[in-house]
């Protein structure tokens, strides 16, 4: 990558492949439930800590930097991952997320990437962090659909990852850049 060329990039938790297998069979019993809705791949599917958009490669190298020994000071956890619901809580949805109830161990974690977001020269994000597993997007306006209960158990979370995003015309694709295990242990 050029010293001038910019990624559009975000700090993610990476999750169990046991929960990306749950997640699929969901969305194929949600499927009839949402006309309209389109659904991220379950293999794409992360828990975004902190959205970057626009990133250099020393922004990218200054996060690395402080996400390293945050990940280390965490560690590895078990969260509940139950509940669905919509984005924005008014009007038409535009997002379906399922629930992921976050140890504060992890709010903490997501405290300090947005720290060393803004010390790397991003902008403090204005809205309050919300943890959820976006299952799918809707691009034209739809009714609330009605939702059923969702129990999917807990999940571990064991590694931190620096994530690229390139945007295509089948959807997102995601590359990690880097991953930092929790706990400091691989």
């Amino acid at each position: 990558m050029s010293p001038s060329a910019r990624v559009r990039a975000f700090v993610a938790l990476e999750l169990a492949p046991g929960l990306r297998a749950a997640l699929a069979g969901l969305m194929s019993e949600l499927e009839p439930r949402v006309p309209g809705l389109r659904f991220v791949r379950p293999e794409g599917v992360h828990l975004t800590l902190r959205f970057l958009g626009p990133a250099s490669p020393g922004q990218l190298e200054e996060l690395r930097e402080a996400l390293r020994p945050a990940a280390a000071r965490c560690p590895r956890v078990e969260a509940p991952v139950r509940g669905v619901g919509t984005f924005p809580e008014r009007g038409s949805p535009r997002v379906l997320w399922l629930g992921i109830d976050l140890p504060e161990p992890v709010l903490s974690l997501q405290a300090a990437c947005e720290a060393a977001a803004v010390a790397a020269g991003f902008p403090r994000e204005t809205r309050p962090f919300a943890p959820h597993l976006t299952l799918g997007r809707w691009r034209d306006r739809a009714p609330r659909p009605e939702l059923p209960a969702v129990e999917l158990g807990e999940t571990p979370l064991a590694e931190l990852a620096l994530v690229r995003s390139d945007l295509r015309p089948g959807g997102a694709v995601y590359t990690p850049l880097e991953r930092f295990a929790l706990g400091g242990r691989p």
